[in-house]
């Protein structure tokens, strides 16, 4: 042994001393905050965040090195109630991402529900949103899960009816601990942080110190285009395209090229997808080659086409592309 803090094994750093290692799954309604939790904990982007719900479709695995605890936690799908078969293979891998999870995180919107208890009843999507999160409860209390229950975006409401409402859903539901945070103004994020290595069991990590995400660079690449289309076209159809990876290769000076397809289900979207003589593409295309560019470190060369695939969201062959696994359907959660 020498004096240093840390030793090395077949030329990769251990920590001195025993490590633990753990997995968190984060559950939510649609537009809880969870990927922007995540991201947040991890340190860097794995997940893409937009204002509009139901941006996750699959289960992204983001790795949160504490010294030498590794925490993985799991950004899942937002649970809501199924329509299409894309939503019930969702709501499945949402689902699917607390088996085995050491510790499963509720986090709630908490001014969107909130707004339903009040005498106005809030409105449509906040309806929707405490809907889904009473059944996310339900179901945790069926399956005999434990959670711990994090309310977010509490930057926008004040201390005593927040109190209430904790108090509320800790009636509602078997929670062990509550936690009050906002995760895009970081308020209360050290204390749920520091909780949470508390909770991990000792153990070897699951991943490389350096890895921060199990998501292949090739789904990152098609996650990103289709954050800037949901971006840029928030108004008319996100729900309604999906983008693939089809090409990625070395040009001659071994420059990266990336080739996408942006699929839709009818003509008029794919038109309004192009835009104008093309400069909506083409405006889309530059935002995801800028940061595909910062993100794989090199220079991309990133072409995009669209196309017309009719029926899509209920194609459950095509969901493998988006992390998807077809084999959960159907799923009673």
């Amino acid at each position: 042994m020498t004096d240093t803090d840390d030793m090395t094994v077949n030329g990769e750093a251990m920590a001195d001393g025993p490590t633990r290692c753990g997995v968190v799954s984060v559950l939510g309604a649609p537009n809880a905050g969870k990927s922007t939790l995540v991201n947040l904990m991890v340190g860097a982007k794995v997940s893409i965040v937009t204002h509009k719900v139901q941006t996750t479709r699959a289960r992204v695995r983001g790795v949160a090195m504490e010294d030498s605890t590794q925490i993985v936690y799991v950004d899942t799908p937002g649970i809501f109630s199924p329509r299409r078969t894309l939503d019930r293979a969702m709501v499945a891998a949402a689902w699917e991402g607390v088996d085995g999870a050491d510790v499963v995180v509720l986090l709630v919107d908490a001014p969107a529900y909130l707004s339903t208890v009040n005498e106005e009843a809030g409105d449509a999507a906040s309806r929707r949103s405490a809907e889904d999160t009473d059944r996310i409860i339900e179901g945790l209390k069926r399956a005999g899960q434990e959670a711990i229950l994090v309310l977010n975006k509490i930057d926008r409401i004040a201390r005593p009816p927040l109190l209430l409402l904790a108090d509320m859903l800790n009636k509602a539901g078997n929670f062990s601990a509550t936690f009050m945070i906002s995760a895009q103004k970081s308020l209360g994020i050290d204390q749920l942080r520091e909780y949470l290595i508390e909770q991990m069991p000792e153990g070897p990590f699951l991943y490389p110190e350096d890895q921060l995400s199990d998501i292949t660079d090739r789904l990152m690449a098609a996650e990103v285009t289709r954050e800037k289309l949901f971006l840029r076209l928030h108004q008319e159809l996100p729900y309604s395209l999906t983008v693939e990876t089809e090409g990625w290769e070395r040009t001659e000076k071994g420059e990266l090229k990336i080739s996408q397809t942006v699929f839709v289900e009818r003509d008029g979207q794919k038109a309004l997808v192009l835009g104008q003589r093309g400069k909506t593409i083409s405006a889309i295309g530059k935002a995801s080659r800028e940061e595909l560019t910062e993100l794989l470190g090199e220079k991309v060369h990133l072409f995009l086409f669209v196309k017309v695939r009719e029926n899509w969201t209920n194609d459950a062959a095509r969901f493998r592309e988006m992390g998807l696994d077809p084999a959960t359907l159907p799923h009673t959660g």
